[in-house]
């Protein structure tokens, strides 16, 4: 008799299964010894939960007028008579997962005429671009000096990166697949800039450091 009522501790209570083939009979004289006997699991204010479609109702309430006299709640929300896991509260958002940062590389000098800079990431260079010279970067590029070389932001189809040099004056300027030259009148610009592609072209604007 002592397997006919199986228990399973929750934060939220207790959950209830019963044998196979067990009459409501035998159920309730069963926990009805545990009640009165002291069972360690059956503390007064502990929910006790069952299947909701296990019993008819009038069983249900024979069982609620049980434990309400012990001191104890009952409840009929769960649906299922496996109890595998405590039910789900439909209200939890399951977590998002934290946005990646793309990492930057950061050249701490000038890129001279002949050299090259390629890199998967963003990049920021610390110096000029001279002319002959060439800058390659998956994300965005930074220029914190001239920029008179060749360079190539986006290079892997990504749309959304951009240049910005203190003096934007490119031999040619890539972006994703997007190529231009730098203006003429770039050439007599003081200011810092950035190039993006806006409606599929590529735009210079200046910029606020």
């Amino acid at each position: 008799m002592n397997d006919i009522v199986k228990i399973k501790g929750l934060k939220s209570g207790l959950q209830l299964s019963f044998a196979k083939g067990a009459s409501f009979d035998d159920v309730q004289a069963n926990l009805l010894d545990k009640l009165e006997t002291g069972n360690k699991f059956f503390i007064r204010g502990t929910t006790v939960f069952v299947p909701k479609d296990f019993f008819a109702e009038e069983q249900n309430e024979k069982l609620r007028r049980m434990f309400h006299r012990h001191g104890m709640l009952f409840s009929t929300e769960l649906k299922s008579p496996s109890f595998s896991a405590p039910p789900k509260n439909p209200a939890t958002k399951p977590k998002s997962e934290p946005e990646k940062v793309q990492p930057m590389v950061v050249i701490n000098r000038t890129v001279r005429g002949g050299q090259e800079i390629k890199t998967e990431s963003s990049v920021l260079i610390l110096g000029n671009v001279n002319p002959g010279a060439q800058v390659i970067a998956g994300g965005s590029i930074d220029i914190r000096g001239t920029c008179r070389g060749i360079v190539h932001a986006g290079a892997f189809g990504d749309e959304t990166a951009c240049v910005v040099a203190d003096r934007l004056m490119p031999l040619q300027i890539r972006i994703a697949d997007v190529v231009a030259r730098s203006p003429d009148e770039m050439e007599k610009a003081d200011h810092a800039e950035r190039a993006s592609i806006k409606n599929g072209h590529i735009v210079f604007e200046p910029i606020i450091r």
